[in-house]
């Protein structure tokens, strides 16, 4: 297997030589718009030069294995200096695939940063952190020849925004101007870094949500009904085998709770349980329907389509990459069984969007679109990764 010796070298990853002057130009634009915002504790960008060595690197080492497993790193780019307490080692580590595949066991839980940084002879691992500026450059190594490049907002609540997704010699480059598409959900909006003015992050939960049931990977569908209507039992199957009475309001309680509470790490352990609870519903055959509040009415349920309604005969499909223009298809061809009910439920219930997760990983929103006057199937998979 060929590796990349020396910073200078030619990388042998050819993806990563062809990507990485264009992610320096991303998160220099990210740093401009954060300074003129008045952010503060703001990241260094990492030149083109370490970019692609950061990627040709991690590419190699996730071909690895360690005791028979595949490394899952998360790796930051910062000086020691900009990561609070972190937990620093005596000697620089070389930072090559050999020393990645040997510390990935012990850095593979969420939150924990391999720091990366630079000197005279190139980059180095200097040690871990939990804590990175905000717009600092992340490299997540997820699976063997998959890598993640993102990056966290100066709210430092939900998941990072991905900025470009490798899959093999496979470049997504996540496309911010999705957000300017008409009817554009406001979960994707936020998924794509520009969180929508909301006082209790509702949207970020629905996030969470998402990347839950993305990560059971038993495939689900999660409809999400405006709280107070019951016209979405027009549209499932009678009787409802798994109907909630009265309503599960557990993650519903949690949200009404103060801002302050955003930080505790109780509240937040707190969260991902019932987040996790509610993905998990998704994993039953049939649909798992929540309200606008997060409260749980049903799950296992069979979406029908309302009697003398159209069935659904066209989807637009986007996916917010660059070149992810939109395609209309017949629902049949955009997925399975899971993917079509979506379809007509959000047609015959337009104030109520569907989430659907694939078991091979594909992750699509339904929403309806009235300024094209037809169901839009967001694919968001490469951000929720």
């Amino acid at each position: 297997m060929s590796e990349v010796n020396t910073i200078f070298g030619e990388s042998t990853y050819k993806a990563a030589a062809a990507v990485s002057g264009t992610v320096e130009k991303i998160f220099t634009k990210h740093l401009s718009d954060a300074v003129d915002r008045g952010e503060t504790d703001l990241a260094s960008v990492p030149c083109a030069q370490h970019i692609e060595y950061m990627l040709d690197t991690a590419f190699w080492a996730s071909l690895r294995r360690e005791e028979g497993n595949s490394p899952k790193i998360s790796l930051a780019f910062l000086s020691p200096e900009q990561a609070g307490l972190p937990l620093r080692f005596e000697h620089k580590l070389t930072f090559s695939p050999n020393v990645l595949t040997k510390l990935g066991p012990g850095v593979e839980r969420p939150g924990v940063h391999l720091g990366v940084w630079y000197d005279d002879n190139g980059l180095y691992i200097w040690g871990t952190t939990h804590k990175i500026p905000n717009g600092c450059f992340v490299l997540d190594v997820s699976e063997p020849g998959l890598l993640v490049i993102k990056h966290r907002g100066a709210t430092g609540f939900g998941k990072f925004t991905n900025v470009v997704v490798l899959i093999g010699d496979q470049v997504k480059i996540v496309d911010g101007n999705s957000r300017n598409l008409p009817d554009c959900p406001l979960l994707l909006t936020s998924l794509l870094g520009f969180s929508p003015d909301s006082t209790d992050h509702s949207v970020n939960v629905l996030i969470q949500i998402a990347t839950s049931m993305r990560a059971h990977k038993h495939g689900g569908s999660l409809l999400v009904v405006p709280s107070g209507s019951t016209s979405w039992r027009n549209s499932i199957i009678h009787p409802i085998k798994y109907s909630i009475y009265p309503a599960f309001s557990g993650l519903s309680e949690l949200m009404k709770q103060g801002s302050e509470n955003w930080t505790d790490g109780l509240w937040q352990g707190e969260l991902s349980r019932e987040i996790d609870s509610i993905a998990g519903l998704t994993a039953i055959d049939g649909a798992t329907i929540i309200t606008d509040r997060h409260e749980v009415l049903a799950f296992g349920a069979k979406i029908s389509r309302i009697e003398g309604n159209p069935r659904v005969e066209r989807v637009l499909n986007t996916e917010p990459i660059i070149g992810g223009d939109g395609v209309t298809l017949n629902p049949a061809m955009n997925g399975g069984t899971r993917h079509m009910s979506a379809a007509q439920f959000v047609h015959d219930q337009r104030d109520s969007i569907a989430l659907v997760a694939s078991q091979d990983g594909i992750f699509t929103i339904f929403a309806w679109s009235p300024c094209e006057n037809i169901v839009h199937a967001h694919r968001i998979d490469s951000l929720l990764l």
